[in-house]
């Protein structure tokens, strides 16, 4: 039996849903960009408010001020428990207020910093990720109120979009804060905004600068290309070599696995070409399920390259170019040992005895959900009861190394990665928006899933 019926906790939701909307409106208002300076005041600002609406619904909620690893200020956290009973299980509530920064405004259909309700949907910078974790987090509570019967503990971050680098830190000088039995990562996403999911895995990532150079100064192309050929054109060759026919990496070391806790379904292919907007043309890559492709098995991307802009070019051969290569790693293997794969084939593959060299980087370590326990059971039953339709599991592509990290500092926790996003969401691109109709279900799923966690009278 429950505290609380799903009727009574739906009624409240929908009673609660037009402060809930505001609350994530003056959110997206902020302009909580870290890229801008985690320390910064407006990011200070946007901490307090988050702490505010944390009290309006019941939780005792204060601002701190991180630390950088060399010492210096950090971010503003906001960190806040709710006791019920000493005796109950204690669930950790995670979110992030910070939010990528919005290059070109111009790409956007609306204000991007000013929240804008259309076709079901609301659109903003930060609406999906992660002010609608904010908002689930918020409106689940509220919901709940006096039939709350686990304990709470809140943790809403202030870099997560600048790579958390104090936040394992601060985890581990606030222990007793955090410590916990099941742990909610409210900062992943759905199959789509009809189908709930919880995140069953995500991948690891790990990051390398590689240089190639072929000759000790640039040369004139008409008198010395052929024999010799551009360091550019050489690191094409070098990054083609990883690959096989098909478009896949093949660098021995480099692990590949299927999707955690088997395939509910694959990814459709017109879905992924629609909402990737790739050019019809594009043949996607690799073998195996598109599920696999995209979650566990290892990807590479170069994210930055060093070569002379076309506007201004001249006939020179270059002499030496730089490119930084991230690298989306299987859940369960381990960053450094795929890091360390990738360096020695890249120098082992050296064009035409062109000199490599690898400046290996950051590295965070993917994460794999607990399909046995009791609270992956109870998640899945809360979102079959307010979304109406069976959950549909899902792998993430992406990284959230923290998460891992928080399971090795609390080994005994469950954690549950769910989250307010979908296919359409654009999150950390241009008309990043929520579904408003989703972000009503997963209050409600949060909320029957802490009246399921609470002991049965």
């Amino acid at each position: 039996m429950t505290f609380v019926s799903a009727e009574e906790i739906c009624a409240r939701v929908d009673g609660d849903f037009g402060r809930i909307v505001k609350m994530l409106s003056d959110k997206v208002a902020l302009r909580s960009v870290s890229a801008e300076g985690i320390a910064g005041d407006h990011m200070a600002r946007s901490a307090r408010f988050v702490a505010d609406q944390l009290a309006e619904v019941g939780v005792d909620a204060t601002v701190v001020q991180s630390r950088n690893p060399d010492g210096s200020p950090g971010a503003w956290e906001v960190v806040g428990s709710r006791i019920v009973d000493a005796k109950a299980p204690t669930v950790l509530l995670y979110a992030h207020h910070d939010v990528q920064p919005v290059p070109d405004a111009g790409a956007w259909e609306t204000d991007p910093f000013v929240a804008v309700a259309r076709d079901g949907r609301l659109y903003g910078r930060g609406t999906a990720d992660d002010g609608g974790g904010i908002a689930i987090h918020s409106g689940a509570l509220r919901a709940l109120e006096d039939t709350l019967g686990v304990n709470v503990k809140v943790f809403v971050e202030g870099e997560e979009e600048m790579g958390s680098p104090s936040f394992i830190p601060f985890i581990e000088s606030h222990r007793a804060e955090f410590a916990s039995d099941v742990i909610v990562v409210a900062d992943s996403g759905n199959w789509s905004a009809d189908i709930p999911s919880l995140t069953t895995s995500l991948r690891g990532n790990t990051s390398v600068d590689v240089r190639v150079t072929v000759l000790e100064h640039p040369v004139h192309s008409g008198q010395f290309g052929g024999p010799i050929l551009d360091a550019n054109t050489l690191a094409c060759m070098l990054i083609a070599s990883m690959y096989d026919l098909d478009g896949q990496l093949s660098i021995p070391g480099l692990d590949k696995q299927e999707p955690v806790g088997g395939l509910d379904r694959d990814l459709d292919e017109a879905t992924v070409r629609a909402d990737s907007s790739v050019v019809d043309s594009y043949r996607l890559a690799g073998t195996g399920s598109l599920a696999s492709r995209m979650w566990t098995k290892p990807s590479a991307t170069i994210i930055g390259i060093d070569a002379h802009p076309v506007s201004g070019s001249f006939n020179v051969i270059a002499d030496t170019t730089r490119l930084r290569l991230s690298i989306r790693t299987a859940p369960d293997q381990d960053p450094r040992q795929a890091q360390k794969a990738v360096s020695d084939f890249l120098v082992a593959h050296a064009p035409r005895g062109a000199e490599v060299d690898v400046t290996p980087l950051d590295n965070g370590r993917g994460w794999s959900m607990d399909p046995r326990a009791q609270a992956t059971k109870d998640a899945l039953e809360s979102m079959r009861e307010s979304f109406g339709v069976p959950p549909i599991n899902k792998g993430e592509g992406g990284s959230i190394p923290f998460i891992p990290e928080l399971q090795r500092i609390f080994p005994h926790a469950q954690v549950l990665v769910t989250g307010p996003e979908d296919p359409q969401s654009n999150a950390h691109s241009p008309n990043e928006s929520i579904s408003l109709s989703a972000l009503r279900n997963n209050v409600v799923a949060e909320a029957l899933l802490l009246d399921r966690l609470a002991p049965r009278r």
